[in-house]
């Protein structure tokens, strides 16, 4: 490989607009071949992707980089996805995590998956949690 060619290919130490961007086409390409969440997201956003990866690239930015771009509200968009389930988050995370350590170093992985977990106990208390029911769903 050329010096160009690995630098394509080297790990990541910065958070940037450009690391974003290449996390979010990277892991919602595997989202789409996924068998467990591709089903999920593809009846979520049928047609186009482009709007939504501009809307992950707005909100990772404003994750990472307080960027304040987004202007969503996740959790209403959650609730509303037809299949979404509980044990998904599990195969969501892993699959977030693999991407990123593909792209980012261990310590710029470790802080995009810090968030992402954080986000997803948020977003699963916000969709499935209800007072009268054991807590997680499924235990006894």
């Amino acid at each position: 490989m050329n010096a160009i060619t690995m630098q394509a290919f080297a790990k990541t130490s910065d958070v940037s607009e450009q690391a974003i961007h290449r996390l979010v086409d990277e892991f919602y390409t595997k989202i789409r071949a996924d068998p467990e969440l591709g089903p999920v997201f593809m009846r979520a956003i049928p047609g186009d992707w482009g709007a939504h990866l501009s809307t992950m690239r707005n909100f990772w930015s404003s994750v990472m980089l307080t960027s304040g771009r987004y202007k969503g509200n996740p959790v209403a968009v959650h609730r509303r996805v037809e299949g979404i389930e509980f044990e998904l988050f599990a195969r969501w995370l892993a699959l977030f995590s693999e991407t990123c350590r593909e792209l980012f170093d261990d310590a710029l992985a470790q802080a995009f998956c810090g968030k992402a977990e954080r986000i997803a106990e948020s977003l699963k208390l916000a969709v499935f949690y209800r007072p009268d029911r054991p807590w997680p769903p499924g235990a006894a």
